[in-house]
């Protein structure tokens, strides 16, 4: 007997699916709003403190935040990493995305920064198919090509000298790929509160390091 449609479980599981993907969409908008606000702000701090010292802040008054989500996580050992040597990694990667998104806010107009910040998700899409496995289809790697192209006419390679800054730019744009799959990569292992608790408490040290350090 022919099936006329999807079994009521695959049925089932492809809502489920989807309905995560689009709470996974609108969470990300709204962190991408909230990113904004934020990277405005850094841009106006920037004309008066330096980098280190607004990332140095703005993560020491984001740390109750992220120790309120950790103890609100129930889950047993959600401090101890799993994968330590990952975790690790993301930390690393995280915090140079930081304090290098930050120069650069504090340099460059928005404007350009965010061009340079746009490759990111390119390189996440690119780099999740032999990392991570995920299938890219025709119109996306178009899409892909469309918006390399326009991140070149920003940059312009060889037209004008490559400022500091701009490549601190880019250079964040690729930690950030990096920062985004790790956490793909270890979300089935390790608690988002404890990953953002490792990352706040190592940038906080860190950016702490270097504000005594170099002033």
């Amino acid at each position: 007997m022919l099936a006329l449609g999807p079994r009521p479980a695959a049925a089932a599981t492809e809502g489920t699916q989807m309905t995560a993907n689009i709470r996974g969409a609108a969470l990300a908008l709204v962190a991408f709003a909230i990113y904004a606000t934020h990277d405005v702000v850094v841009k106006y701090l920037g004309g008066t403190y330096s980098p280190v010292q607004i990332v140095f802040f703005s993560v020491l008054f984001g740390f109750p935040l992220v120790t309120l989500v950790l103890m609100r996580d129930a889950t047993d050992g959600n401090l101890v990493p799993r994968h330590p040597w990952w975790t690790a990694l993301r930390t690393g990667a995280a915090v140079i995305t930081g304090l290098a998104a930050f120069y650069a806010f504090s340099v460059l107009p928005l404007a350009q920064v965010y061009a340079i910040l746009f490759a990111s998700p390119l390189l996440i899409t690119i780099l999740a198919v032999p990392i991570l496995g995920e299938i890219v289809g025709p119109r996306r790697w178009l899409a892909l090509l469309v918006g390399f192209m326009g991140v070149l006419v920003v940059v312009q390679p060889g037209a004008t000298e490559m400022e500091p800054a701009m490549m601190l730019g880019i250079f964040s744009a690729l930690a950030y790929s990096a920062t985004c799959l790790l956490t793909r990569h270890m979300a089935t292992s390790e608690g988002g509160a404890g990953m953002s608790f490792h990352t706040t408490i190592f940038m906080i040290v860190v950016s702490g390091a270097a504000g005594l350090l170099f002033g």
